[in-house]
């Protein structure tokens, strides 16, 4: 057995290893009686207390929660100290950032995710309508729901801590690709539940990591062009499930939410993602290190 002495400093020689295992090993054991009850495999014979009418929030949040956020903060905290706490802490509240962010935000996304149909076969074609005007009216007050759950719980971990690092390590690009993997694999309990309409086959793992790979390169260009902002990073991960989870399924009644949805996401954030990687040349917004500046000051959003 290694030793508290030990095991801080393996965390701090390996601080991104030391995250993900973290995050996964949390997480996934939180999950397993989820996975196990009736919204899952049906293994353990019980329900999942519902509340808002969904099993979801009790059955995934609290691995959510104890996944990459406690994990981001303890390695933090071993691995840097205050110093680095603080910087975490900054990223975390940079709210003041430019009007256009909340814009693309709040207005392009759901842009995105429209345009975006338009590769699913049939979409526009086939059965479409205006949502009712209660969809549009519960839409903000579920943003914020769904900022307080899922971009509280997520984005502290995946962008805040390990995105900056693998942009150091790895560069914009490949760190972003890096991470998008990353992040869909540890989803993957979750396709055994009623969170993926217990959807497993190979096209549609496809099309969710194709969606992962797809909105990191958009959240890492915002990032980076926001100086670290993690509130713009959370808005447009938590915008692209709003729009699926309300406004989307009440426009297309016949579409698949998850299947389809994912075809939408990907296609409409993929085909942003492609454009900023072309007109980037990879970089996605991360600024260049100074010419003459020293090696331990180059990387600006560590």
């Amino acid at each position: 057995m290694l030793s508290d002495s030990s095991r801080a400093g393996m965390v701090r020689r390996h601080p991104l290893m030391s995250f993900f295992f973290m995050a996964y090993l949390v997480s996934w054991l939180c999950w397993t009686p989820y996975v196990l009850s009736r919204d899952g495999l049906d293994v353990l014979h019980f329900a999942v207390p519902r509340m808002f009418g969904d099993s979801q929030l009790i059955g995934i949040l609290p691995g959510g929660y104890l996944g990459p956020l406690t994990s981001a903060f303890l390695v933090t905290a071993l691995a840097e100290g205050r110093e680095g706490l603080r910087r975490w802490r900054r990223r975390l509240f940079r709210w003041r950032v430019p009007l256009r962010w909340y814009l693309f935000a709040l207005l392009g996304v759901p842009a995105l995710l429209m345009v975006g149909t338009s590769a699913v076969p049939g979409a526009w074609g086939g059965r479409h309508v205006l949502p009712p005007a209660g969809v549009f009216a519960a839409y903000l007050p579920l943003l914020v729901l769904q900022t307080l759950t899922t971009g509280v719980a997520e984005e502290p971990g995946w962008r805040d801590f390990a995105l900056p690092r693998l942009q150091h390590r790895l560069g914009p690009l490949r760190g972003t690709l890096t991470l998008a993997a990353l992040w869909a694999l540890w989803h993957a309990p979750l396709f055994l539940t009623t969170w993926s309409g217990h959807h497993t086959d190979p096209g549609v793992l496809l099309g969710y990591l194709a969606t992962a790979v797809s909105i990191s390169v958009v959240i890492t260009w915002v990032f980076n062009r926001t100086g670290g902002s993690l509130p713009l990073a959370v808005l447009v991960h938590v915008g692209n499930n709003n729009v699926l989870s309300t406004v989307w399924p009440a426009a297309f009644p016949d579409l698949d939410p998850f299947r389809d949805g994912l075809v939408a996401s990907a296609a409409g954030f993929g085909a942003l993602a492609v454009v900023l990687v072309i007109a980037t040349r990879g970089r996605l917004g991360l600024p260049r290190p100074r010419e003459g500046a020293r090696p331990s000051r180059a990387p600006q959003l560590i």
